[in-house]
C-alpha cells in the first residue's frame, strides 16, 4: 500500500501516524485531524484517524519516513535554508513535500513586504530560527520575521550612489552568508561585512577590492572552514579578478588567489600565474585582464576543495585583449582551489581565448553520478557559452558537454578527447565584425538552475536564438574610467542588417539528464527572461518569469500546475522551508538586472515595479496589493530643440556609448530606472547640470564630466527627444 501523495508505503502504525502531517497540508503547530487517507489502497481506503499531536515535535520522524536519500552535504532534515543552494552542493533541491503535485493548487499567499525599492532583486533568502535574512537594491541587507513579514532590521551601507557608472549590470546583490550568529553582505563599492544576525550592527567591515578601481560586488559570499569567501566583478570596465577568504570571526585575510596575471616586471604570486602568463601577449595588464569570479562560488567538504567561476577578459575580443592570440589563461575557467590556502589544484577552461562575453560564473553544482557503469564526482555547469558541461570534480578530467539549446554558433561541439572546443569558422575575424549566438546574455546566465536527485534532472532557466554583433573596435585603448568592453558602438555595416532580422530569441525551462547530455521536457514560456530554480521533493520545479507570473511545475514531465502573479518582473530564485511544521515558499520578486535595464528588444513581456518579498503556504489566501507604477499613456517631448539629422544620430552613438546600460535600448526602460522618454520640460532645463555636474548623484546618476563634452551632452539630449517624438507619433499603418 503506497501514499499517493509522497510515495510512502507505511509498514507501520508509527510510520502512520509520522507521515500525515505531510500529507494534510495543515498551517498550524497543534493538530487535531480527522481526515480520509487518499492514496491508501484497499482495507485502509476508508478509515478515518483522529490524531493529536504537535508538528514540531513529529519533525523528525515525517522526514525521515518520508524523504528519499539526500547527499551527505545535505543541511539536516530540510527545515530551514541557511546556504545560498541550502547544501553545499548548490543543487537547490529541498527534501519537503508537504506541498506536492496533488495540493499545489492549494498554495497561497501567506504575506507580502513591500521594500520600496524600483531596481533589481535577485537575492537568495536565507531563512534561519524563524528569521529570514536577504538583501536588495544598493546591497541593503534585511531581516524579517518568516510567520508575518515584519522587518526586524535594515542595514544599508551606504554605497556612494556615484558607483552607479562603474556597475555592469544593475545595482544587485544575490544574498547573504549566516555563520556563527552573524550576517556576512558584499557591497556594490567593494567591501565585506559582518554584521550581528539579531541586531544588525556591524561587527567588522573591511574593503577587499581597491576603491580607487571599479571593482564592484554583486554575488553572495560563502562559508568554509571558518573562513567567509567572496569574489568580485568589474570585468567590464579593466580590473584584475581574484577570490579572497577572510576570518569569520576577525575579518582578516587569509589568502587571496588571482584569476589572471597581472605585470610581469611586478613578478607573479604563484607558478600556477607565472604558467598562464604565457597564454597572454602584450601588455594586458594595462587594462587590468578582467576574469573577475563575480558569482559561482562552491565547496566540497569531503574533498576539501573550493570551485569558482572566472568570468570575461578585458576588452572583449581576443585581439584587442592579447594581440597574438593565446588561451588567456584563467578567465572564463572552472578553478578548483585548496580550501586552506587558495591554491589552484587544477582548472578547465570553459571558452578558450574567450572572444564573445562567454563568461564561466555560472552557477557550479556538485553531484554524485554514474557514468558509463562508474560512480563519478562531478561538478556540472550549464555555460553562458551554450553546452552543458560535466566534470570529474576531484581531478578536472572532462566527462561531456553538449549544447543545451539550439542555435550555437560559435563552436560545433567540445572535443571529447581533449575537452577543448571546435570553434567555428565564422565565430571570428580578427578585428572585422561577425554575428555570434549565443549573444552576451548568455544561454544561461546567473539565475540558479535545481538538480532533483530522484528524477536526475537538472532544471536550467535557458535563453535559445539569441544572436550577437560583436564589432571590435580598432582604435579601442584602455579606459577604466568608462565602459571597457571594445565594442564599436557606432559600427554600421552589412552585417548589422543579418543581425537585425535574426530570429526572435526565445526562453525556456529545460530538464536536463546530465548523465545522457539530452534534453527531456522543455517549457516555452512567453519571455526569454526568467527567473532561478527551485526543486522539491514534492515533485514540484518553481520558477518566476520576468511578467511577474511565478509558476510551479510537474517535475518529471513539465506540465504546469499552478501560477501566481506577483505583480513585478522575477529574477530571483524561491526558497522552501519549515516554520512550525508548516512548510512555506519565500520569493524576492523585483524587475532590473542585466536584461532589465538594458531592455533589448525581442525579450517579451515584462513587468517592472517596485520590489516585495512574498511568502506561500497551503490553504493560505492573503490577497497581494500591487501599487501603481509606471507611466500611463504614450511619452511626449517635454521641449524643442533644433537638431539636425547628424546631430540626433551622433546623440545616437553616444547614447549607445554611455547611457543605454542603463536606460536601455532605444531609450526604452523596462526597469525602475527613469525612462528618458518621459523627462520632464525641468528635467530637460536641467539636462547639463545633470549629465556633466552630477545634480541627481545621490539618485545614482553619477556625472560624465570626465567623458562627455556640452557638444556630446547636447546630441544624446536631441536623440533622447527625438526617441519621445517617434513614441508620440508612431507611424501609422497603412490599410492594405
Amino acid at each position: 500500500m503506497e501514499c499517493g501523495l509522497c510515495r510512502l508505503t507505511p509498514n507501520s502504525y508509527r510510520n502512520l501516524i509520522a507521515h500525515v502531517p505531510f500529507c494534510q497540508g495543515t498551517q498550524f503547530g497543534q493538530v487535531e485531524t480527522k481526515r480520509k487517507i487518499s492514496g491508501i489502497s484497499g482495507r485502509l481506503k476508508n478509515m478515518h484517524l483522529s490524531i493529536s499531536f504537535l508538528l514540531v515535535g513529529s519533525l523528525a520522524i515525517s522526514i525521515g519516513a518520508c524523504k528519499k536519500s539526500t547527499p551527505a552535504t545535505a543541511a539536516g532534515d530540510g527545515a530551514d535554508w541557511t546556504m545560498y543552494g541550502r547544501t553545499n552542493d548548490e543543487q537547490r533541491f529541498s527534501p519537503l513535500r508537504q506541498i506536492n503535485e496533488q495540493n499545489i493548487g492549494q498554495l497561497g499567499l501567506v504575506w507580502s513586504r513591500e521594500l520600496g525599492t524600483t531596481r533589481g532583486l535577485e537575492a537568495t533568502p536565507l531563512v534561519s530560527n524563524g528569521v529570514i535574512y536577504t538583501t536588495g537594491e544598493w546591497s541593503v541587507a534585511y531581516a524579517l520575521d518568516a510567520k508575518n513579514g515584519k522587518i526586524l532590521w535594515t542595514f544599508d551601507p551606504k554605497v556612494p550612489r556615484t558607483h552607479a557608472r562603474t556597475i555592469c549590470c544593475d545595482v544587485v546583490n544575490r544574498g547573504v552568508a549566516l555563520y556563527h550568529g552573524k550576517v556576512y553582505l558584499g557591497t556594490l563599492d567593494g567591501r565585506l561585512i559582518a554584521l550581528d544576525a539579531k541586531s544588525g550592527n556591524p561587527v567588522w567591515d573591511v574593503v577587499i577590492a581597491g576603491q580607487s578601481k571599479p571593482y564592484a560586488i554583486t554575488g553572495a559570499p560563502r562559508i568554509v572552514k571558518g573562513m567567509v569567501l567572496i569574489g568580485n566583478a568589474g570585468s567590464e570596465f579593466g580590473v584584475r579578478g581574484y577570490i579572497s577568504a577572510y576570518d569569520a570571526e576577525s575579518g582578516k585575510l587569509v589568502w587571496r588567489t588571482y584569476t589572471v596575471p597581472g605585470d610581469p616586471a611586478l613578478g607573479f604570486e604563484s607558478k600556477a600565474l607565472e604558467s598562464a602568463a604565457k597564454t597572454w601577449h602584450g601588455k594586458w595588464w594595462v587594462a587590468g585582464g578582467g576574469g573577475t569570479p563575480w558569482d559561482a562560488i562552491v565547496y566540497d567538504p569531503e574533498l576539501d576543495l573550493v570551485y569558482a567561476g572566472t568570468g570575461n577578459g578585458t576588452a572583449w575580443y581576443r585581439e584587442l585583449r592579447s594581440p597574438g592570440g593565446g588561451d588567456n589563461l584563467y578567465i572564463a575557467s572552472i578553478l578548483a582551489l585548496r580550501a586552506s590556502d587558495g591554491e589552484l589544484v587544477w582548472h578547465y577552461q570553459v571558452t578558450p581565448g574567450e572572444n564573445w562575453d562567454y563568461d564561466a560564473t555560472q552557477p557550479l553544482m556538485l553531484a554524485d553520478l554514474k557514468i558509463d557503469g562508474t560512480a563519478r564526482k562531478v561538478i556540472m555547469q550549464a555555460s553562458k557559452n551554450g553546452f552543458f558541461y560535466v566534470l570529474d570534480r576531484q581531478t578536472g578530467q572532462f566527462l561531456s558537454a553538449k549544447p543545451f539549446v539550439k542555435g550555437v554558433t560559435w563552436a560545433s561541439g567540445i572535443d571529447p578527447k581533449s575537452g577543448r572546443p571546435v570553434e567555428s569558422a565564422t565565430a571570428r575575424d580578427g578585428l572585422n565584425a561577425v554575428v555570434v549566438s549565443p549573444a552576451p546574455g548568455g544561454a544561461h546566465n546567473w539565475y540558479p538552475m535545481a538538480f532533483d536527485p530522484t528524477t536526475g534532472l537538472v532544471y536550467v532557466p535557458a535563453r535559445e536564438g539569441s544572436s550577437a554583433l560583436h564589432a571590435p573596435d580598432k582604435h579601442w585603448t584602455s579606459n577604466i574610467t568608462n565602459w571597457n568592453r571594445g565594442e564599436d558602438a557606432a559600427y554600421d555595416g552589412p552585417l548589422l542588417a543579418k543581425f537585425l532580422s535574426s530570429p526572435p530569441m526565445t526562453g525556456h525551462l529545460i530538464a536536463w539528464n546530465p548523465v545522457e547530455q539530452r534534453e527531456v521536457w522543455s517549457v516555452s514560456l512567453p519571455q526569454v527572461e526568467s527567473g532561478g530554480v527551485l526543486a522539491t521533493a514534492g515533485n514540484l520545479v518553481f520558477q518566476g518569469r520576468s511578467d511577474g507570473v511565478f509558476c510551479a511545475y510537474r517535475a518529471t514531465d513539465g506540465k504546469k500546475l499552478w501560477e501566481f502573479n506577483a505583480g513585478t518582473g522575477i529574477m530571483a530564485p524561491p526558497v522552501t522551508y519549515l516554520l512550525g511544521g508548516v512548510q512555506y515558499i519565500t520569493l524576492m520578486v523585483g524587475w532590473g538586472g542585466a536584461a532589465g535595464i538594458n531592455n533589448i528588444p525581442g525579450s517579451g513581456p515584462v513587468t517592472p515595479g517596485f520590489g516585495r518579498i512574498l511568502t506561500f503556504a497551503l490553504g493560505a489566501n492573503a490577497r497581494l496589493e500591487i501599487p501603481p507604477f509606471g507611466h500611463q499613456g504614450p511619452p511626449s517631448p517635454a521641449i524643442h530643440m533644433n537638431a539636425t539629422p547628424a546631430t540626433i544620430h551622433e546623440g545616437d552613438i553616444l547614447f549607445t556609448r554611455h547611457c543605454f546600460y542603463c536606460h536601455g535600448v532605444g531609450v526604452v526602460s523596462s526597469s525602475g530606472i527613469p525612462d528618458l522618454r518621459y523627462a520632464t520640460a525641468e528635467t530637460h532645463h536641467q539636462f547639463e547640470s545633470i549629465v556633466l555636474g552630477g545634480a541627481r548623484e545621490q539618485f545614482g546618476m553619477p556625472s560624465f564630466k570626465d567623458a562627455l563634452t556640452r557638444d556630446q551632452v547636447r546630441a544624446i539630449q536631441a536623440y533622447i527627444l527625438s526617441r519621445a517624438a517617434a513614441a508620440a507619433h508612431p507611424p501609422s499603418s497603412k490599410a492594405p
